[in-house]
């Protein structure tokens, strides 16, 4: 019987990439999980009954407060895991995990979610979007990057196989790692969403609130139309907040039961960002709701145009609210946009990640 470890790059949030390590989790309970540093107070209870072991970073002063100070330490704690234990090791991957050093009789696959963004596509941006006293760092953040990239580099020919989690994610891995990829989706829990009877007044946005999520965008569409516009998630709010008309409401951060029920009752979601999948638009699927999404990305994967929802391009406040301005909800049918959600079931994704890994080791 194979000794399974998996690797998860931090957990100091709960979005997408820490919905596929609950289903990892599933497929195996017994693995211990490594990451550089863990909150608890920012994840479900539940993952506190896990066996989670993380790295020295975690001792360090306001560690998972400021943690973009530590960035040059963070390639040697994930190499300091020590795995020679395991003879299977999952990495989910969106930074560092790929980077581990595992013994020669071991097997890594690596669950890709992205090639990590700020060293690679978001660079600038990334650099620009900094803000209070991590704005101070700017200049000595460039050569870290540096070091940063070439390491991540390095990092990427670890894995003896890459898993992405979409098309466009493969594209980028090719491009960025020069490695090939087995494209297998993350999974939606179908389970905890559902369909509504009826629909109510208002629009819906779920993002956690970070600049390249554009929320900025959807609430100037909003403002300009006058038409209602809840927010789901937290973050830094300020600017938001002082952008945001009278027909904008910040729910901040729901239970995953609220969350369905604003998603069976909303008229659409609105998906203003580039995503390198987007596992929110499935779940506004999966409770039968179209979606308004930006045409790039993860998007261009699972929004099927005219019958699960619309695509509004550039990627401008002026373009989306051209889209919802003409949007109807009642030429969609919430039972075939249910469907497409079913595509992406959690037995799809653990039967496609089993026979591909099993496939692999025979």
């Amino acid at each position: 019987m194979r000794k399974v470890a998996i690797v998860h790059d931090y957990l100091n949030q709960y979005g997408g990439a820490e919905k596929v390590l609950e289903v990892f989790h599933e497929i195996w309970p017994k693995a211990p999980i490594f990451t550089l540093f863990y909150s608890p107070d920012k994840l479900p209870s539940y993952f506190q009954n896990w066996d989670i072991r993380v790295s020295p970073i975690v001792n360090l002063p306001l560690a998972n407060k400021f943690y973009r100070f530590y960035l040059p330490l963070m390639p040697s704690a994930i190499e300091r895991f020590n795995f020679s234990n395991y003879d299977l090791i999952i990495s989910s991957c969106s930074a560092y995990a790929k980077g581990i050093i595992v013994p020669q009789h071991a097997k890594h696959f690596c669950y890709c979610h992205t090639p990590t963004r700020y060293l690679w596509s978001d660079t600038f941006f990334y650099i620009e979007s900094l803000t209070g006293i991590e704005k101070m760092a700017r200049k000595a953040l460039v050569p870290i990057l540096n070091y940063l990239r070439i390491w991540d580099q390095v990092a990427s020919q670890r894995p003896d196989y890459f898993i992405a989690n979409s098309k466009f994610v493969a594209q980028r891995i090719e491009k960025y790692y020069h490695r090939q990829s087995k494209v297998i989706y993350p999974p939606v829990d179908l389970e905890n969403f559902y369909l509504s009877d009826k629909t109510e007044d208002y629009y819906l946005v779920i993002s956690r609130f970070r600049p390249y999520k554009k929320i900025d965008l959807a609430i100037q569409a909003f403002n300009e139309l006058k038409l209602p516009l809840k927010i789901i998630g937290s973050g830094n709010d300020k600017y938001l907040r002082k952008i945001a008309g009278p027909t904008i409401e910040f729910l901040g951060n729901v239970s995953d039961k609220q969350k369905a029920e604003y998603l069976s009752k909303a008229k659409a979601l609105i998906h203003p960002q580039e995503e390198d999948f987007g596992i929110t638009i499935l779940e506004a699927m999966a409770c039968g709701r179209p979606v308004i999404a930006y045409k790039a990305g993860g998007a261009l994967e699972t929004v099927i145009n005219g019958v699960t929802g619309e695509f509004f391009t550039p990627q401008t406040s002026q373009a989306l609210a051209e889209v919802v301005s003409r949007f109807n909800e009642n030429k969609y049918d919430q039972h075939t946009i249910r469907r497409q959600a079913e595509k992406f079931s959690k037995e799809r994704f653990k039967k496609e990640v089993l026979e591909f890994i099993n496939n692999k080791l025979s």
